[in-house]
């Protein structure tokens, strides 16, 4: 019996003594500071959460409408029809023409809630890209309420592929402009538009790059490139960025097939603003010219020839007398280095600065002639003065 309870005495000692020093473990580790595990070496770290632009479609795609225009085509029977020598000799006549109705479809961009719309030019006035003062075209805007109104032309815009139309209607939804100038290569953009007739159709993608010119789409290049998928269809169409503001107006693909390859066009919001001034004030858009001058780029033989210091500029081949860089001293075989003081490194872009300088000012051009720099002072009239 004294054994027994020896025993027991002796089996509740060890668990008691456990138990406390389970207790002084647990209070050791407690006062222990937390280490955190690194990951391995190579290990793909934790995915962020990809952007979310639900709130930014539902507040765009409502200010893109759809538009179709139909208007009647005369074309001639001729097998001469593009001979230009023929032609001078009116010979299209004796073969007679037909008409026909061309259709064309695209997108529109409601830029006031009093019914003004933005699209391409071509989206209005079909493979042409004219419009006949005495034949306009029958224009539909489908807004995405569903409701279908005819529009008018307030005006049009060959050179940058941009066109005006006004609807009958009031309290339409629109999206606020971006500053087009401020975008960024990579930066998140969503175009919105309707490609073969889905309409509003939401694609995302990003800035490729900007500045994009010298493609030959149009007469004023200086594109915004992107990746978001544009199709037919979404010519005229909003690019938007992630702040819901309008960035671009969608105006052109680059492909072999017809469809989506990656690269688009857009007419930068910045520009296409001052297009939609000039066409709600005048009708037209009002840009500088110094009449017909016709330049080529340089290469580093050529500048050499020339007496040049460098490739830089473009080089003056010919011109008319009666221009406003004649009377401004400019000759054929000065080099263009500058303009106003930006350096020209292209026509296209000498062909920009002269548009954009303002009607009835004086332009500091800088050229090379003779191996020496000639400073001239160059007026800027009006590109629709005769």
């Amino acid at each position: 019996m004294v054994v027994l309870l020896l025993a027991c005495g002796f089996a509740a000692g060890l668990v008691i003594t456990g138990r406390m020093r389970a207790s002084e473990e647990a209070d050791a580790q407690a006062r222990q500071p937390q280490r955190t595990v690194a990951a391995p070496a190579g290990a793909a770290a934790p995915l962020a959460a990809l952007p979310d632009f639900t709130a930014v479609a539902d507040r765009t795609v409502p200010a893109v409408a759809n538009i179709s225009s139909q208007q009647i085509v005369r074309r001639s029977n001729s097998p001469f029809a593009n001979d230009p020598f023929f032609q001078l000799f009116g010979g299209d006549d004796i073969f007679g023409s037909q008409s026909s109705v061309e259709s064309s479809l695209g997108s529109g961009v409601i830029v006031s809630s009093d019914g003004y719309i933005l699209t391409n030019n071509h989206v209005v006035a079909g493979e042409s890209g004219r419009i006949a003062i005495n034949q306009l075209p029958d224009i539909t805007v489908s807004l995405g309420d569903s409701r279908a109104m005819r529009a008018q032309i307030v005006g049009a815009d060959p050179t940058t592929d941009l066109a005006l139309l006004k609807i009958n209607a009031r309290n339409l939804p629109t999206m606020p402009w971006g500053d087009s100038s401020k975008l960024k290569v990579a930066e998140w953009v969503l175009a919105i538009g309707n490609p073969f007739q889905l309409s509003q159709t939401v694609t995302l993608g990003i800035v490729s790059a900007i500045n994009r010119r010298n493609i030959g789409i149009s007469g004023y290049e200086d594109f915004i490139q992107t990746d978001a998928a544009i199709n037919p269809g979404n010519s005229g169409g909003a690019l938007v960025n992630a702040r819901g503001e309008l960035i671009g107006i969608n105006t052109a693909i680059f492909s072999q097939s017809g469809g989506y390859q990656g690269i688009g066009f857009a007419v930068p919001s910045n520009l296409a603003r001052r297009i939609v001034g000039d066409l709600q004030q005048f009708g037209e858009v009002r840009r500088g010219s110094i009449g017909y001058v016709e330049v080529a780029p340089l290469n580093t033989q050529l500048a050499g020839d020339l007496g040049a210091p460098n490739a830089q500029g473009v080089l003056v081949q010919r011109m008319a007398r009666n221009s406003a860089a004649f009377d401004g001293g400019l000759r054929p075989g000065d080099i263009v280095v500058s303009f106003n003081g930006t350096m020209i490194t292209d026509g296209s872009q000498l062909s920009r600065l002269i548009q954009d300088a303002r009607i009835g000012s004086t332009a500091a051009v800088s050229v090379v002639r003779d191996s020496r720099r000639v400073e001239l002072k160059v007026p800027i009239r009006s590109s629709t003065a005769r």
